[in-house]
């Protein structure tokens, strides 16, 4: 098993952790499971599921460390959290805006935000985005949320041009 990092997240699934580890490990790149570790007859009284069934699917996102935890139907996510995946390139906020939303749900998408088939929140930004929102010149970034405001994906060229001011 890798090293733990002091902080990772851990994403609570139905039954769909493995199936969503798998996913994701294929859209990002130096990305891999780490770990599966499969329930037992061990509290089956409390947790119901079969033994044998993946309990726990550990796995790294380009070197970050995830848990995906199969523990039944009881949550939900919510779009009160979502992983940001910060991109230098239009090709790579299309490749990431893509595949995380393929099967996802198409009118949870706004200002680079989407919603994948697991009904995960994820944010797909341009790094040069936040350099234009978070600058001295007030103008350019109310120019610049403006265009953000009136696209799902995010358009680099469109925000740059909204950005110089033409």
């Amino acid at each position: 098993m890798a090293a733990l990092n002091r902080i990772s997240p851990c994403l609570w699934f139905d039954d769909q952790a493995e199936e969503a580890a798998r996913f994701y490990v294929g859209v990002f790149p130096n990305s891999r499971i780490t770990q599966i570790t499969r329930f037992g007859e061990a509290g089956h009284e409390i947790h119901r599921q079969a033994p044998g069934s993946v309990m726990v699917a550990a796995f790294e996102l380009d070197g970050q460390p995830f848990t995906a935890l199969n523990g039944g139907p009881a949550f939900r996510f919510t779009e009160a959290v979502s992983f940001q995946v910060w991109c230098d390139t239009q090709e790579e906020v299309d490749h990431y805006w893509e595949r995380l939303s393929e099967g996802g749900d198409p009118l949870a998408q706004q200002c680079g935000w989407l919603k994948d088939r697991f009904g995960l929140s994820w944010q797909v930004i341009p790094r040069a985005v936040m350099e234009w929102l978070s600058g001295p010149d007030t103008a350019r970034a109310e120019r610049v949320m403006n265009a953000i405001l009136q696209m799902k994906r995010l358009d680099l060229a469109a925000i740059r041009q909204a950005a110089d001011g033409a």
